[in-house]
């Protein structure tokens, strides 16, 4: 999976280092090594550090050519303040290890193997979960028009890349880089301009063949997915590796790309054994408990989903590196970290996860956002126009989620890499553009207010606290069946969405999924920056910034012989059509019968106690009027509701 999370900016006016100009990034550079900035060099090398292909690539001659060339930037200067504030909070982490060290924590471990004996007691060995990658997949699909750059490094972006091939990547270049440095590492390195009506569609291609083997799979985001496929193993006789093998055949067969997959006892050991035999593999890990602990053992922490930067350097700084090691520091993890991070740890040297595996449109989501980046701003005029459009994009996708909000929060970011949100609790649930900009127009100007002359490189709104707008099935109150769509769908509401922050493909500037009790904020928010490194050329233009790989849409469904029309037999008693089902029809009669009973026997009532017609001498006997008039006063009605012939008609259903 390659996604456009860049960290590399560029550095207006500097002069790139002298690079070989027929091999990858190992060439000598003439710039000498800096000993400081050892961490943020680190740092720099991005989220994507761990992608497939680059296990054999010198990163420390990359790490020297990214430092360099951001060296005096905005972003630079942003990260190296970072970094300190790091550094100081890992001291105080060691120093506070140093006095845990002095006391007695046998309490302390015993809770940790209290908590371990609880979380092996959630262990599920019997679900065979898949998780789908496909390699490579812009560059795979641009190969596809262009078979002759099969041996040519390229990268599919502009200004950021959003993938490479593997050609590319032996030379250090990865998706989220800035163009500018890849073409440093890789100096023939060929830029392609993405297309993402053509990858949605061969994403299209791909999740058919996916339906087949779950239908209820998981997209984590355009190119990757979780199955569940131990209902199929047992339907098919087939064995999980066999099964997976057959699908990604399928694959290739009928998109014409490679995917690679990981098949474990969830999802979290899944996709962390996709990964393994990339590109155009598989890798399965048993559902055996020694197996799984032996993997984890020598695992390293960073190659856990959750795990960034920030974590894997604190947690390497107490002694910390694979996910074996987390055992022997189980007594320090919660005063260090927290209770959620220690419990999440404990999980991972576990190496337990998720077993549930349903689509994504399935999950509740708490939020709808949309934010962009562009070049600096500062003029009041251009604020607003911004923020009137991100109106409008948010109004857009709320229509889509078919939600109202009733908080509204607005994103922005400073030309320094400052984040700042702000948020309000509207009076009433809003959608509407207009009503998003009238209650975001206050904070912003707030924020002028509090840093005059402030220049933001990035704008976005937030609504939470959703409320449904979804139109009820009447059909169904009415006790119908619901109405059927063309398609066959039962839920003719169903479109496609972008996925929020809070679904479980969270993370939108980390396109890479992030389970929801990610750890690493701050990688969360440094990767959130990734469209905006390339100095004061934006990396999304605005009519293709919302294309980030994590458009969710509904699954593809089964093909189906075609159904004959549903049949409806009409009730002899109401007249209402019924499903022909002669049990359920039965069933409804004899209810119409006795509702027919009743009336019958109200009508009779109703006659016997009505007045006798007036003679032409006058009226009635006196006896019978005094008996409809006592058993007027019984029911609490007077004598002129007894005469309305209004009163002698019931209706039941």
């Amino acid at each position: 999976m390659d996604e456009n999370k860049a960290q590399e900016p560029m550095l207006s006016g500097s002069r790139p280092p002298p690079t070989d100009d027929h091999g990858p990034a190992t060439a000598t550079v003439t710039t000498p090594t800096v000993a400081e900035h050892g961490t943020l060099k680190y740092s720099l090398l991005g989220p994507s550090l761990t992608k497939a292909g680059q296990d054999s690539v010198d990163q420390s001659k990359v790490s020297e050519i990214i430092y360099n060339a951001s060296k005096g930037s905005k972003f630079f200067n942003h990260e190296e303040v970072r970094d300190k504030v790091l550094t100081q909070k890992i001291a105080a982490i060691q120093t506070k290890k140093r006095r845990l060290e002095q006391l007695d924590l046998s309490r302390e471990q015993r809770q940790a193997d209290q908590l371990i004996a609880q979380l092996e007691l959630t262990r599920d060995l019997t679900q065979h979960i898949v998780h789908v990658d496909c390699d490579a997949f812009y560059a795979a699909v641009e190969q596809l028009d262009r078979p002759e750059l099969k041996d040519v490094p390229f990268a599919v972006g502009a200004g950021v890349l959003t993938t490479c091939n593997y050609a590319a990547r032996k030379f250090g270049c990865r998706s989220g880089m800035a163009g500018f440095v890849a073409k440093k590492l890789c100096p023939e390195l060929l830029l392609i301009r993405p297309n993402f009506d053509k990858y949605t569609a061969k994403a299209h291609e791909v999740r058919e063949v996916l339906a087949d083997y779950d239908p209820r799979f998981e997209s984590a985001s355009i190119d990757e997915a979780y199955l569940n496929i131990t209902e199929y193993c047992a339907e098919h006789d087939i064995s999980p590796d066999d099964a997976v093998q057959q699908m990604r055949d399928e694959i290739h067969e009928k998109a014409k790309i490679t995917v690679s997959a990981g098949i474990a006892a969830n999802a979290k050991l899944a996709k962390i054994c996709s990964n393994m035999n990339k590109p155009n593999g598989q890798y399965r890990l048993p559902n055996d408990r020694s197996a799984i602990m032996s993997f984890m053992r020598d695992l390293p922490c960073r190659k856990v989903n959750g795990i960034g930067r920030v974590t894997e350097r604190e947690l390497s700084e107490i002694g910390v590196k694979t996910c074996g090691e987390i055992w022997g520091q189980r007594q320090y993890l919660r005063h260090l970290f927290g209770d959620k991070t220690y419990e999440f740890l404990m999980m991972c040297h576990l190496g337990l996860g998720r077993t549930n595996v349903q689509p994504a449109e399935d999950y509740e989501r708490k939020s709808v956002g949309t934010e962009s980046t562009f070049r600096d701003m500062s003029d009041p005029v251009q604020l607003r126009e911004k923020l009137r459009w991100t109106a409008d994009e948010l109004e857009k996708d709320m229509r889509r989620a078919e939600c109202k909000g009733r908080t509204l929060c607005l994103k922005v970011k400073l030309h320094t890499y400052e984040v700042f949100t702000r948020q309000v609790v509207t009076p009433k649930a809003i959608y509407q553009a207009d009503d998003l900009y009238n209650f975001a127009l206050p904070i912003l100007a707030k924020l002028e207010q509090d840093m005059p002359g402030m220049k933001l490189r990035l704008m976005g709104l937030r609504c939470t606290q959703l409320v449904s707008t979804k139109k009820p099935d009447t059909r169904a109150f009415f006790g119908f069946k619901p109405k059927r769509t063309e398609s066959g769908e039962s839920d003719p509401s169903a479109t496609s969405r972008r996925v929020g922050e809070d679904s479980p493909a969270e993370n939108r500037g980390e396109w890479e999924t992030w389970p929801e009790d990610m750890l690493d904020g701050a990688d969360a928010e440094l990767e959130a920056t990734a469209s905006a490194l390339m100095g004061n050329e934006p990396a999304n233009d605005d009519e293709n910034y919302r294309h980030h790989g994590k458009e969710i849409t509904p699954n593809p469904k089964r093909k189906a012989p075609p159904k004959e029309e549903e049949e409806w037999w009409d009730c002899p008693i109401c007249s209402r059509p019924q499903a022909a089902d002669e049990r359920q029809f039965n069933e409804h009669i004899d209810l119409c019968l006795s509702r027919q009973t009743i009336r019958d026997a109200v009508q009779r009532d109703a006659e016997v106690g009505s007045p006798a017609p007036r003679s032409e001498g006058g009226d009635s006997s006196g006896t019978k009027r005094a008996k409809t008039g006592a058993g007027d006063k019984k029911r609490g009605r007077g004598a002129s509701a007894a005469a309305d012939p209004r009163q002698k008609k019931l209706f039941f259903g």
